[in-house]
């Protein structure tokens, strides 16, 4: 799956093949077919999957401690660095981009990643309101939704200029909006 990931960082999801990916990983058809009896497509939705689930790893631990500023940035930082790392090359953007919109399944596994990743900010925010530190009176679903989108399209301007400054000004702009709740409850 990693060599298929690499494929797909450097020559996008409808230019990599199945030749492409059984030559620079050494596997015959037969090897890939075993494991993926649904050919490309199923070999695309599970490298999608391995990399949704890295999109969470590289947040962590502070995605999963979203109880205090300290951790939201963090978070923050964590977001930007493994974009910074990542660049322009993003096969799970890749994937969801070109695949997302062919698939149902695609689109189910882009649904769960957002979900996932939604839910976790959504917990952050009403932890923070917990404490006391914002107002309950924000919706923090939609809050969360507002955060990912932030990303998400930092993300894609990324992927589009090599530039990140997008995405840096992304979450700094949420997050201090985020924290301008906490200040006009004061």
């Amino acid at each position: 799956m990693e060599g298929a990931a690499e494929e797909i960082r450097e020559r996008g999801v409808t230019g990599t093949t199945l030749d492409d990916i059984r030559a620079r990983t050494a596997t015959s058809k037969s090897q890939i077919f075993h494991y993926f009896p649904g050919g490309k497509e199923e070999l695309l939705l599970a490298v999608a999957a391995r990399e949704a689930e890295r999109v969470l790893e590289d947040q962590e631990p502070h995605l999963s401690d979203l109880g205090t500023w300290s951790a939201w940035q963090g978070w923050r930082d964590a977001v930007v660095q493994r974009y910074e790392r990542q660049g322009i090359n993003c096969p799970l953007g890749m994937l969801i981009t070109e695949l997302g919109r062919a698939t149902p399944a695609a689109k189910a596994l882009t649904s769960q990643l957002i979900g996932q990743w939604q839910a976790a900010l959504s917990s952050g925010i009403r932890r923070l309101q917990d404490s006391g530190e914002i107002g309950g009176d924000l919706d923090a679903d939609r809050t969360a939704a507002a955060l990912v989108a932030a990303v998400q399209g930092g993300v894609t301007i990324l992927m589009s200029t090599g530039a990140i400054s997008h995405l840096e000004a992304a979450l700094d702009t949420t997050l201090a909006l985020l924290r301008t709740t906490a200040a006009t409850m004061r």
